[in-house]
């Protein structure tokens, strides 16, 4: 394996270092922090780690629930690191919609298959990825 070292400048003259990694597979890159397989350049759709970890949106939850009760289902499957209910300001009730934070892409990808379309205080929720890679600028123009 050899890597190059390049310098490049944004728009406002601050030099910018990059560091790419030939090797056989030179599209795919794996997460240091659950081993998840990333298309680089290639413009292939996947789950997109936050600053701070793999997050979860989650769909269909009850408008009583709190971080308690989705704590309870979530860790079922592994250690959540953070739970977000958003609120209406005026009735306090659940907005219908949360997210929730894993520590690594495994975890999180354990949880998307265990709970989706599973029942939460007897609703039925979609849990998915919140951040996705879109498709490359090439891919948009032929649809």
């Amino acid at each position: 394996m050899s890597n190059n070292h390049t310098n490049h400048t944004d728009s406002n003259g601050t030099i910018l270092h990059s560091n790419t990694t030939k090797s056989s597979r030179a599209h795919d890159e794996v997460d240091d922090r659950g081993g998840a397989r990333v298309a680089q350049r290639s413009g292939i759709r996947g789950p997109e780690k936050s600053v701070e970890g793999w997050i979860l949106f989650v769909t269909g939850v009850h408008e009583e629930t709190d971080e308690d009760d989705l704590q309870e289902a979530f860790s079922e499957y592994a250690p959540v690191k953070h739970i977000c209910v958003n609120r209406d300001r005026r009735t306090g009730f659940a907005k219908g919609y949360a997210f929730v934070e894993y520590e690594t892409f495994t975890e999180a990808q354990d949880t998307i298959n265990g709970l989706h379309g599973k029942q939460i205080l007897g609703k039925q929720v979609g849990v998915d990825w919140a951040f996705v890679k879109s498709t490359s600028a090439r891919e948009r123009r032929r649809i």
